[in-house]
């Protein structure tokens, strides 16, 4: 079989890079909602929202999607989920296995893959390598974020002044994992204190990750362990069940405000 690829010069293909990543970047330059960070908490809440009709933002600084829920547990590639998280691993089409009475385990990049797939099909869109600088405050109200790309950090200190740029939301989710990277922006400027992650209890932690995912300042939705850190609860470690039912519940919080 003789294969022949289509005549594309260099050149067109450089245009058809920048060209349709501006006209995105120009069109989400303002949206409905901003999520910062693209984890499990991120991700699921991302799908959610764009499957409701929400347009949607992704932000994440790293040049992949998943945190955590990529690797799974110590570089092992295996995570776990207790039920009733299993039931978003049916919906996402992930194969898993029963290890004892409410505990399944499954394939973490298998996993991911599915949760990104789903969560593009929804309509969502991702910047990778964009990291967060700022908000954007109106009137005491979290509504949007300021952005730079990831790599500037990584510039000598005598040429980093890169000036960022704002992206404009009705409503931004904290999805940044421990970090709780937006809501230590407000805490920076005093509008908040938060208490900290708490030690590992990982039977107490889901639960009140789960019931404590909620708007933490106006226009702040926080979601996953960005809840551990603002509530100061107890830390999970590598079981992603809470973190997928956060980001549903994040999901139903937003859609919630929009409405109003």
């Amino acid at each position: 079989m003789t294969l022949k690829f289509a005549p594309v010069s260099e050149s067109q293909i450089t245009r058809a890079i920048v060209g349709e990543f501006a006209k995105e970047f120009e069109n989400y330059a303002e949206t409905d909602v901003i999520i910062v960070g693209g984890g499990p908490s991120g991700l699921i809440a991302g799908k959610e929202l764009a499957s409701a009709g929400v347009e949607v933002l992704i932000i994440e600084r790293n040049n992949y999607l998943g945190g955590g829920f990529w690797l799974g547990g110590f570089l092992m590639n295996k995570l776990t989920v207790r039920s009733p998280a299993e039931s978003i691993l049916d919906e996402l089409g992930v194969p898993y296995k029963k290890y004892n009475k409410g505990l399944y385990v499954a394939d973490a990049s298998h996993a991911c893959s599915k949760l990104i797939a789903a969560t593009c099909d929804a309509g969502a869109k991702i910047l990778n390598m964009v990291a967060l600088d700022d908000v954007v405050l109106h009137n005491e109200k979290v509504s949007g974020v300021v952005v730079n790309w990831s790599a500037v950090s990584a510039l000598p200190k005598e040429i980093a002044c890169v000036d960022p740029v704002s992206l404009e939301s009705k409503l931004v989710i904290d999805a940044t994992g421990h970090d709780a990277s937006v809501v230590k922006k407000l805490e920076e400027r005093g509008l908040l204190k938060i208490k900290g992650q708490g030690a590992m209890w990982v039977e107490r932690s889901e639960n009140l990750v789960v019931e404590h995912t909620s708007e933490f300042y106006p226009g702040l939705i926080v979601t996953g362990m960005a809840v551990s850190a603002a509530y100061g609860l107890p830390r999970m470690g590598p079981t992603f069940g809470a973190m997928l039912m956060s980001g549903k519940r994040a999901a139903e919080v937003t859609v919630e405000k929009l409405k109003r």
